[in-house]
């Protein structure tokens, strides 16, 4: 083993666990993540939470019992979901001590069939919040057009926002432009902004996933020269816009006000083309003040055999535009592509929800008290 984990902690970059279940938690296995891996943060999606109650039976006997209170589907998935937040947060809270906030946080998402409605996005979030009842908590809102007044409205109201599902470049400044709407807002409400939080989850993988299948109908050699490019190029990109955000006259106010930046999270880091290094979306993205939320796949991978050498971010712009530039001289949409990876993110948590909710449905039926 190597200590990759170590060094890319001492460069600034933050691990956290993408996933989570009942079991990972009653087991001790997160707490020793915690310990042995460098691990100071947990992210979870609907995907992660359908996979999680689907497979073994640790949640049966909390499902038995909210069979026999007959509770709603929807209520059932909340309380379950919820609870491993709150034992998680649990378990990570000396961490955000002693961080001061920073890490030791545990991401959980608003129901995504709310994606495009802004009001119900805001209600769901304050309820999130209130149920989990854990400072060490993020709630996730998706970088959507409606999910974008949403983000200040939940910030300005003093609860910690991770914000979930961003492409494109554009969509990124909106969200940080968000972001600092929201803290102004808090301000104005005479809000600690110390005590608010944020990161912006910009996907990176499924970038790759889409271009190159694009390069590769193309098929000339010049397009599969690009192929593998365009993810890590996107990505550091929009690292060069976080720090020219938070270098601005308009953040320095609010810095002055003791506000926290919101820090980008490397999110969708799991290689999906087995062609390339399992490790790229971590060891090629390392830059201080970052987050990079890994599968455990990708997370012992780079634990075993990451070489991580130093700021892999910074100095690379040139080049980054260079050869986002050249796919788009291909014939590839840079628009069209992040717009089509926002609604199928969209599509998929939304499937990955409804999938949730049948099989609860399935075992609240299996578990529900025969009626004497």
């Amino acid at each position: 083993m190597t200590d990759a984990l170590k060094r890319l902690s001492d460069e600034g970059v933050a691990i956290w666990l993408d996933d989570l279940s009942r079991q990972r938690i009653t087991s001790g296995n997160l707490a020793e993540l915690i310990d042995q891996q460098h691990v100071v943060g947990v992210t979870t999606n609907p995907s992660i939470f359908q996979k999680a109650i689907s497979e073994g039976h640790g949640y049966d006997q909390q499902l038995a019992d909210l069979a026999a209170r007959k509770v709603t589907v929807d209520e059932a998935i909340r309380m379950i979901t919820t609870a491993d937040v709150r034992d998680a947060a649990d378990i990570l809270r000396p961490v955000f001590d002693a961080t001061d906030g920073q890490d030791g946080r545990v991401s959980i998402e608003v129901d995504p069939r709310l994606a495009h409605n802004t009001t119900a996005t805001i209600a769901e979030a304050k309820q999130l919040a209130w149920l989990v009842d854990r400072p060490n908590t993020l709630i996730k809102i998706p970088a959507t057009k409606a999910g974008l007044p949403a983000i200040t409205e939940v910030i300005g109201l003093g609860i910690s926002v991770n914000v979930t599902l961003i492409f494109s470049l554009e969509r990124y400044r909106a969200v940080m432009d968000a972001y600092l709407a929201g803290l102004e807002k808090a301000r104005e409400r005479g809000l600690d902004l110390s005590k608010i939080h944020s990161v912006a989850s910009f996907f990176v993988s499924r970038v790759d996933s889409e271009i190159d299948k694009r390069l590769t109908a193309i098929g000339t050699d010049e397009a599969k020269a690009l192929k593998g490019k365009a993810a890590l190029a996107n990505a550091r990109l929009a690292y060069e816009a976080f720090e020219e955000v938070f270098s601005s006259d308009r953040w320095a106010a609010l810095d002055k006000a003791q506000a926290n930046k919101q820090r980008p999270l490397w999110a969708s880091t799991g290689v999906k083309d087995p062609a390339y290094k399992d490790t790229l979306y971590v060891v090629d993205l390392v830059a201080p003040g970052t987050v990079n939320t890994m599968p455990e796949a990708t997370l012992e991978a780079t634990a075993d055999h990451g070489e991580v050498s130093g700021d892999t971010v910074r100095g690379t712009y040139e080049q980054s535009r260079a050869e986002l530039d050249a796919v788009e001289k291909l014939g590839i949409s840079y628009d069209d592509v992040v717009q089509l990876l926002e609604d199928e993110g969209v599509e998929k948590f939304e499937a990955s929800w409804n999938d949730l909710l049948k099989s609860t449905e399935a075992e609240l039926e299996r578990l529900a008290p025969s009626e004497a």
